[in-house]
């Protein structure tokens, strides 16, 4: 069976590069892949007859742009070389970005979301854009693997997943990490950030648990000392050059630190590091 993938499009470098890593890294799996264009008519008039009409006319070029921009990605692919392995649908659709994915996901039983980090109208220090920082804390139908301008695919040697061991596991949650270390034949670093290496009973029955749902993938377990999970993260993916950071996203967990203002602007290392982010089934 194929494997369904969403990707949304603004037609923007990043969302461009959104697609090409995607394509890399499941290069040697059957895929099918929805490119999805959102758009909406903004301009406004006076008068109810002249502001009707130039809604009308808005609609229609946005209606056309986005087609137009659509046919040209699938143009772009062809040139770049289509891999029979994959196949491409397009998808236009007058909506906002947050309910047309929310949309697609449950019409057309997509598995995983996979967008750019920043979009063609985010200035260019913000390393997340207010669409993808809307659809990784809000979205909870699919995962999402979020892609950096900088990011390129040469091999996928190592993720990072940060964890405080005070949460149970399941595979469900999982399963998507554990495809992507198979597929690139990538070690797991499960990363337990806290000044205090020892771990609670309870802990280490989570730890167990999560030792067992990463059983069929390669893994090691690593401990960094320190409170700020953010900066130590960071420290820990620099010093050895990681090739994607992967957490599950609870409720007031770790997506509340890192979607904070001041940690969006500390966190560099998303500028060139793919974020995988997957959530709780509880949800």
């Amino acid at each position: 069976m194929k494997k369904k993938i969403l990707i949304p499009t603004d037609f923007s470098k990043n969302a461009w590069n959104a697609i090409t890593y995607a394509s890399d890294l499941f290069k040697n799996k059957e895929c099918s892949f929805f490119l999805l264009n959102a758009y909406n008519a903004t301009m406004h008039s006076r008068g109810h007859l002249m502001k009707d009409k130039a809604e009308m006319l808005s609609f229609e070029t946005e209606k056309n742009k986005s087609a137009s921009g659509l046919a040209n990605i699938l143009e772009m692919l062809d040139f770049r070389g289509l891999n029979e392995k994959h196949e491409y649908h397009i998808i236009s659709v007058k909506d906002d970005p947050l309910s047309a994915i929310q949309s697609t996901i449950e019409k057309k039983d997509i598995e995983l979301v996979v967008m750019g980090t920043k979009g063609a109208s985010n200035y260019e220090n913000k390393l997340f854009g207010s669409n993808t920082i809307n659809v990784m804390e809000n979205l909870r139908s699919s995962p999402i693997l979020g892609i950096p301008l900088d990011a390129r695919l040469v091999h996928i040697k190592e993720i990072v997943f940060p964890t405080s061991f005070k949460t149970h596991y399941k595979r469900r949650e999982l399963v998507h990490l554990v495809e992507i270390a198979q597929l690139q034949d990538a070690n797991i670093c499960v990363l337990h950030v806290n000044d205090h290496p020892e771990l609670t009973v309870e802990q280490q029955e989570n730890k167990q648990l999560l030792e067992d749902c990463f059983e069929d993938a390669s893994f090691s377990l690593h401990h960094i000392g320190g409170s700020d999970v953010n900066s130590s993260v960071k420290r820990f993916v620099e010093s050895r050059g990681s090739d994607m950071v992967s957490f599950i996203n609870r409720k007031h967990s770790f997506l509340d630190s890192i979607f904070s203002t001041p940690m969006v602007e500390e966190l560099g290392m998303f500028s060139k590091v793919p974020l995988l982010v997957m959530h709780d089934s509880k949800y």
